[in-house]
């Protein structure tokens, strides 16, 4: 309750007068101030948190500002805090790389979420020809010998046919798999072998699936703020996502050997403990978690 009470009072009347008052000291607004004092994502965290809680409709619409009307969101932030663009060169390219971040993290979810509410469809061309590149891309050597088939098994899938396994995520979670397969190959191959490993092994593509919701959960929570504002110096894409994507499953195949978990029916309990670490790694301003090989 005390928290509440000291959020209300903050907000309705300490940080008014608080902005106020620096305003005369240094003859700057807030939004100056914090591009003066910040960088990375800190910056854009700020600036967004400064316009969210803003009396000025103009500044609050700012953080709901779409890509292609971002220069003129920047004119209009411009002329409401009087700031003068000849005494203030910088504003106007930092208010827009800050304005392109945070409008660009709204949108790239909005596209993830639209990937993953797309099921699986094995009457799709595209879908299916998505599904054998997977094949040929992890067993380029090993002829798959029918679509429906317990060759799938092999790469981590669970039934003879891979679609029933894409239902949580969607085409999402194939786009994933693929993604890494392709752009990393090699260490997808070794990731591969690994899985197959007689007492630490486990399932490939069920594996991969799942990651695909944690990186899910994480960009829709907004965890991926600080990650995201400090590696897209503009507007970040699903490039960015399936980069991550590519670095969650590097990272939780090393972390699954290191830690040696007895079965695999201990594969949510170690699940959970990777995905608070991950957690615990993005709430570091400065963080930026990619794939370094």
């Amino acid at each position: 309750m005390f928290i509440s009470l000291w959020e209300f009072f903050y907000g309705h009347f300490f940080r008014f007068w608080m902005k106020w008052l620096l305003r005369q000291m240094t003859g700057k607004c807030e939004l100056q101030r914090i591009f003066d004092t910040y960088v990375g994502a800190q910056r854009t965290h700020r600036i967004e948190n400064s316009l969210t809680y803003s009396k000025n409709k103009v500044l609050q619409k700012a953080t709901l500002v779409v890509q292609s009307e971002v220069d003129k969101c920047v004119e209009d932030i411009m002329k409401e805090k009087n700031i003068n663009p000849e005494k203030d060169a910088s504003f106007k390219i930092c208010m827009k790389a800050c304005l392109l971040q945070i409008s660009g993290y709204k949108q790239l979810y909005l596209d993830v979420e639209s990937v993953r509410k797309r099921p699986y469809d094995s009457d799709n061309l595209q879908h299916e020809k998505l599904l054998l590149k997977l094949w040929n891309l992890l067993m380029p050597t090993k002829k798959l010998k029918a679509r429906i088939s317990k060759q799938w098994a092999d790469i981590g899938f669970q039934g003879d046919d891979p679609k029933t396994d894409f239902r949580g995520m969607g085409i999402l979670g194939l786009i994933n798999l693929v993604y890494f397969s392709e752009n990393y190959t090699s260490e997808a191959h070794q990731i591969l072998s690994r899985s197959n490993h007689p007492k630490l092994g486990y399932s490939y593509a069920i594996v991969g699936i799942n990651l695909t919701e944690m990186a899910y959960s994480l960009l829709k929570s907004e965890a991926l703020k600080f990650h995201l504002y400090n590696f897209v110096p503009g507007t970040p894409t699903m490039e960015h996502f399936h980069q991550f994507y590519c670095y969650l499953v590097y990272e939780f195949d090393k972390f699954w050997f290191e830690e040696k978990p007895e079965s695999i029916m201990y594969f949510n309990v170690y699940r959970e403990k990777f995905h608070e670490k991950i957690k615990g790694l993005l709430l570091d301003c400065n963080v930026s978690l990619t794939l370094k090989i």
